[in-house]
């Protein structure tokens, strides 16, 4: 029974001695365990070589695990090294996340920045597309004025000239009457430079060839509205500040009635040039009936290209024929004026 304690207790160590990895070293104590395990044996059998058998085993059991166990500990500067080891490996492990993120949070950023552009484009078609067809409803067209002429005449980008419609503002380029300068320079103020929205009445152009527009500096919900044409229309503007008298022309009344309201209540609060006197400061709707009479003329000498009548009138039929002896045209104070041909009454007939 004590032979087999004594392997099995050789057995264990061995066991326990593969698990944690034998040096050659530990062989030394094996042995020993081994020759003093032989020498137990002999002893039984009563062949006596050494006479304490069982410390040799001792000794070698002591000898194996002492071994063991210094050569598996690791040293301070091993584990010193190890500790470096693994905390440059951390470092690097991190090192090497911090360029994966970035690598990653851009890519989510542009990624989303990418979605974010695509949508504005896309919010951005549909909102030009839903302006289109509103001003198609509407029947606007949008044009950017490039130059004011003077007060009711502009020019846009694409050079065509438009004379606004139902509204007289004072002359200012041929001849300046009271209140022409503010009026042009108030048109500049307001509209040069800018993006409107043109309006058609009924006729296409004047015999200047100017396009005849109403001009709007905002996109109304509502043509006939009152409130919108007053803080939306430009030519109501004029009118309602005092800058210009109302001036209707047939086929192009859709907004007169508008623009004669507006000009009473400027003239009521004598505002522009409604200041210098009830008949404003040039021609229009509000003009009072004039008291003199003009020469009326019979048939048969409506044909008559020019002439002198008594009291210092002269008749032309029309503006060709006037051009021919005043080619700049003529002011409301000159004997050959007359109202048929001041067609945007601006007190200048026949005007180039």
């Amino acid at each position: 029974m004590k032979i087999l304690k004594w392997f099995l207790l050789l057995f264990f160590s061995l066991v326990t001695l593969s698990l944690v990895g034998v040096s050659p070293i530990v062989w030394i104590g094996i042995i020993l365990i081994a020759f003093g395990i032989y020498q137990k044996i002999q002893q039984n059998r009563g062949k006596v070589t050494f006479s304490r058998p069982g410390l040799i085993i001792t000794v070698g059991f002591a000898f194996s695990w002492i071994t063991a166990i210094i050569l598996t500990e690791p040293t301070t500067e091993v584990v010193e090294k190890e500790k470096d080891t693994i905390a440059i490996e951390d470092v690097a492990k991190d090192e090497k996340k911090k360029e994966s993120l970035p690598v990653v949070a851009s890519d989510t950023k542009q990624s989303s920045e990418e979605i974010k552009k695509q949508e504005q484009e896309k919010k951005k078609a549909e909102a030009e597309k839903q302006l289109k067809e509103k001003l198609l409803n509407l029947g606007l067209v949008t044009a950017t004025i490039s130059r004011v002429v003077d007060g009711d005449t502009v020019e846009l980008s694409d050079g065509n000239k438009v004379r606004l419609i139902g509204v007289n503002t004072p002359e200012s380029t041929i001849s300046t009457e009271t209140y022409g300068t503010e009026a042009s320079n108030f048109t500049k103020s307001q509209l040069e430079g800018k993006q409107v929205y043109l309006q058609k009445d009924v006729s296409e152009t004047d015999q200047y060839g100017r396009l005849l527009r109403i001009v709007w500096t905002e996109i109304p919900t509502d043509l006939k509205n009152e409130n919108e044409i007053r803080s939306k229309m430009f030519n109501a503007k004029l009118v309602l500040d005092g800058y210009a008298e109302p001036s209707t022309y047939n086929p192009d009344v859709t907004y007169s009635e508008n623009f004669v309201t507006f000009a009473r209540e400027a003239r009521n609060q004598n505002k522009g040039l409604w200041a210098y006197g009830a008949e404003g400061t040039t021609k229009g709707d509000l003009d009072s009936p004039p008291t003199t009479t003009t020469n009326n003329y019979s048939n048969n000498n409506t044909d008559t290209t020019s002439a002198t009548s008594s009291g210092g009138y002269e008749y032309y039929k029309n503006c060709t024929e006037l051009r021919k002896v005043y080619p700049s045209g003529v002011g409301q104070d000159h004997p050959a004026y007359a109202s048929k041909h001041d067609r945007d009454k601006d007190g200048w007939a026949c005007e180039r």
